[in-house]
């Protein structure tokens, strides 16, 4: 049904490589990937997020940001975001995305997940923590 799965946040750097990393430690045989609606394109991780993720026993160290655009759309069979806004955003600039942009949150009630960037350590796990229930509320849909 899903095999290719986009995670979208802003900057690529921070929420999105959460989910990336943790979607394909939950589903190894899906093709996950991460992109941003801004993305600081090249740019490794939020140091916050590679140590939150080590914790887990997560790699994050080789991920590099970049822009979401209508190849990584057109070969998302689902993709999931952080926010409200990111869901419309995408729909706007890629009208071929409708029906395939979801919440991570949406079997928590439609949860968003606040944008941990520059901020301290409990934005970062608060941010963590809602992925990750998140996903898991999806990984029994996928």
């Amino acid at each position: 049904m899903f095999k290719n799965i986009m995670i979208v946040c802003i900057g690529n750097i921070c929420r999105s490589p959460i989910g990336e990393v943790l979607l394909k430690a939950y589903k190894p045989e899906l093709n996950v990937f991460s992109s941003g609606l801004g993305a600081l394109v090249g740019k490794p991780a939020d140091p916050k997020s590679v140590e939150l993720m080590r914790q887990k026993n997560i790699n994050l160290d080789d991920h590099r940001a970049q822009q979401i655009n209508s190849v990584l759309v057109s070969s998302s069979d689902l993709i999931l975001t952080m926010e409200k806004r990111h869901v419309s955003a995408i729909q706007a600039q890629f009208p071929e995305s409708r029906g395939k942009v979801y919440l991570i949150g949406k079997w928590e009630n439609d949860q968003e997940i606040p944008d941990p960037y520059k901020k301290g350590d409990e934005a970062f796990v608060l941010a963590s923590s809602l992925i990750e229930s998140g996903l898991q509320a999806w990984q029994k849909k996928l």
